[in-house]
């Protein structure tokens, strides 16, 4: 049975699990109008590329390594003194400010030169409708990433202070946006000598969301009182710097191998075709949902808590936090991971064909949605490993297996592309996440903390045979349904799509139950007693 802190750190990261579960619905709907207006081949490709870029960086200076190396420096910072946090604030947002804007003027302005340089040349790589859109794009986009990389550090200072859910929320407005962009393309019918000017006007109203999500963070920021101090005192301490520096620096790779893998796989997939990158990127939106609903509901909220437990020198509650948080991340995701395997043609239907997405783009996804869907388990642990490194103010470690993964996803993906396609590049990153973990989990327990391996085994043993019976009840309550329901429209798919999910969550939730699965006990009673208060 959870104790009172495991019991707040399930009702914290049920609140962020919200707010993100809202976002990631809206984010389906725009993946819906994305592959219904885009299609799955040159134009998708073009747009997910550029759009890549300031999202990688979004990940390594903003939610990713900064964002989380802010968090032991803040707690010690205001364990010391708590108006010391807002003045070393005001140090390092101004010099993460810097940054960023020279990071998006080398960009954007390197972009800009080289379509100069190969606009009219004879290069065959850069005579791809794809590239020359990215190539447009990239410029336009690249501003965003200073919005959102500021926009992720402050989310970081506010999960600190105990403040999850609005911050959470923010991730609302980029989907609102693109959704109500794409919704006009798909009214008016946009032909495709008009796709470049349209994606270009996207890329605007990307601009506009990231601007304004940045505006409400800044104020979310004063309202609970962390609003930098920016007086000419607060810059006379420089060693902030250094030491966010060297917290900072080895986790920007270490926080983000998985995501630098998933950039690494698109640039390899534009070399296979023009449906390689949107058929990885369509399924990296299904794999993304556990990942962003749970894994960084429930990082975030370990990350502080672990913080805490670091600063006051609690070991043993540091373990025990990170053994509860495993647990539940292979009781959530283990499920989700069969689902995307057994089910991912419906879902991938459901989600994208239709309008300029084709059967042939469907067929591409397929073993990308397989392989992707078997790392779930694997993407989603890593949120949750890395806290208990980081929490320690140990990046270094992180970095060294980080590198190791990385390097091995570059060997796997150039041995197994050309025999797999698409698929080999998924089949390629789960491998190399599965090698990170590994590695994590090994140096953890050579560190003292107690990671019990066996039961952490044992637990994902339970969990996987509940969700194989599961799936086996789903399947065959799919195929019954198929005898007697005539599903031609859109709605009429979904809907049964959705029964036979309900028939996989309730089966796997007694399954789970008669094998006496620990989460059960600790999950629902919080469920139960939350709907209680609001009664």
């Amino acid at each position: 049975m959870a104790d009172k802190g495991e019991r707040q750190l399930l009702k914290s990261s049920f609140g962020v699990g919200a707010a993100t579960l809202l976002s990631r619905i809206l984010g389906l709907l725009r993946v819906r109008l994305e592959a219904t207006v885009l299609g799955g081949g040159e134009f998708a490709s073009g747009w997910f590329l550029a759009f890549a870029i300031p999202n990688l960086l979004r990940r390594l200076l903003g939610e990713g390594a900064l964002g989380t190396a802010l968090i032991p420096l803040v707690a010690q910072a205001e364990h010391d003194n708590p108006e010391r946090v807002r003045r070393e604030l005001a140090v390092i947002f101004t010099a993460l400010s810097a940054l960023l804007a020279a990071i998006v003027v080398l960009i954007a302005g390197g972009t800009l030169l080289l379509r100069e340089l190969v606009w009219d040349s004879n290069i065959a790589f850069f005579n791809t409708e794809r590239m020359r859109l990215t190539l447009i794009l990239l410029p336009i986009l690249m501003p965003y990433g200073f919005f959102i990389c500021l926009v992720g550090a402050i989310g970081a200072v506010l999960n600190y202070a105990k403040v999850f859910v609005l911050p959470a929320l923010g991730a609302l407005l980029l989907n609102l946006f693109l959704i109500g962009g794409l919704a006009a393309g798909s009214m008016l019918g946009i032909s495709a000598d008009r796709m470049p000017p349209f994606l270009s006007l996207l890329a605007v109203l990307v601009l506009i969301s990231g601007f304004v999500q940045l505006m409400l963070m800044l104020l979310l920021l004063a309202w609970y009182g962390r609003f930098p101090l920016l007086k000419r005192s607060s810059f006379r301490d420089a060693g902030v710097l250094s030491r966010l520096w060297k917290l900072a620096l080895p986790g920007m790779i270490g926080g983000a191998a998985l995501q630098i893998s998933f950039v690494v796989d698109r640039l390899l997939a534009v070399w296979i075709g023009p449906r390689a990158v949107p058929a990885l990127t369509f399924v990296d939106r299904i794999v993304d949902l556990p990942i962003g609903i749970f894994a960084l509901s429930l990082g975030a909220v370990l990350m502080a808590s672990m913080s805490r437990s670091a600063a006051a020198g609690d070991t043993s509650r540091l373990a025990d936090e990170l053994f509860f948080g495993l647990r539940h991340v292979y009781f959530a995701c283990i499920p989700m991971a069969v689902a995307v395997i057994i089910f991912h043609r419906p879902m991938l239907e459901l989600l994208c064909l239709g309008g300029n997405y084709t059967v042939e783009d469907l067929a591409a996804a397929r073993w990308v949605a397989v392989f992707y869907g078997a790392g779930i388990p694997c993407f989603c642990s890593i949120k949750v490993l890395l806290p208990a490194f980081y929490s320690r103010k140990d990046m270094i470690t992180p970095l060294k297996f980080s590198l190791i993964a990385i390097a091995a996803n570059v060997l796997l993906n150039l041995a197994l592309m050309f025999p797999l396609q698409q698929g080999g590049l998924a089949l390629a990153t789960v491998l190399a996440s599965m090698l990170n973990n590994t590695l994590l989990i090994t140096r953890l327990r050579r560190d003292g903390l107690r990671v019990e391996g066996r039961a952490l085994l044992f637990s994902g043993a339970r969990a996987l045979i509940a969700a194989a019976v599961a799936a086996a009840a789903a399947f065959g309550a799919e195929n019954w349904l198929d005898g007697r329901i005539a599903a031609t429209g859109w709605m009429a798919m979904f809907a049964i799509f959705m029964l036979v999910m309900a028939v996989y969550g309730v089966i796997y939730l007694l399954a789970a139950r008669l094998l006496r699965a620990p989460e059960i006990a600790e999950i629902f009673p919080l469920l139960l007693r939350r709907r209680r208060q609001r009664e």
